[in-house]
């Protein structure tokens, strides 16, 4: 029942992230940024604050997998309805993708196949971790360099230069690898496939390895 109370109390944290991105949207555009822009900003803020923030927690918080995997899908689930209903959140959605639906799906499912498998919260939160803070340098760097949503390898090197020491710090030397490798698939996408999908997919193979070789010490 504590557990659940956590989750009620982090769900009611995430939902104030996204709703308070929407006032963020209204000062930047009062500020002269473009609706793109302004967007591509959001979603990097909800990116931290909510993905970063929660994935931090998760290991003091929660005693197993299930109840954070359980609130990712609902977030999943609350992300999907307006694109399904055509009504977006339009301070930081876009019609032309459901990214930040394949985020809460991976931030979910490689945190419960980690924990799983490893038994250790702090292994399993490391995926989510690459995509919260990772991922939101590229697009934050990109956003104030291009002003648009775009793959320049400039954004790869600020995530290496985030996540490399983030993973060794975190994980030790393997961490740091997965933080590497998942900086370079974050420029390469397949739609729907996005670097949501690629960068946990990428720390798993690093991770999972180095774990049942006794590598990861």
């Amino acid at each position: 029942m504590v557990e659940m109370g956590w989750a009620i109390a982090l769900l009611a944290y995430v939902m104030a992230v996204v709703f308070g991105t929407k006032i963020l949207y209204s000062v930047m555009r009062r500020r002269g940024l473009p609706h793109n822009v302004a967007v591509y900003y959001n979603r990097k803020v909800i990116h931290v604050l909510a993905g970063g923030v929660v994935a931090l927690l998760v290991p003091l918080l929660f005693s197993g997998p299930w109840i954070p995997f359980a609130l990712a899908l609902l977030l999943a689930l609350l992300t999907y309805i307006p694109h399904r209903v055509g009504r977006l959140m339009y301070w930081f959605q876009t019609e032309d993708n459901m990214y930040e639906v394949n985020f809460c799906i991976m931030w979910g499912f490689s945190l419960l196949v980690l924990w799983l498998l490893t038994g250790d919260a702090r292994v399993a939160v490391f995926p989510a971790l690459l995509i919260s803070f990772g991922d939101a340098v590229t697009g934050i760097v990109r956003n104030m360099l291009f002003g648009r949503r775009t793959k320049h390898w400039v954004g790869n090197v600020a995530m290496a230069v985030l996540v490399v020491p983030l993973g060794f710090l975190w994980l030790g030397v393997w961490g740091a690898l997965a933080g590497l490798i998942a900086s370079i698939v974050e420029r390469y996408e397949f739609p729907p496939i996005d670097d949501n999908t690629l960068i946990p997919l990428a720390s798993l193979a690093v991770l999972l390895p180095a774990h049942f070789l006794g590598l990861m010490l």
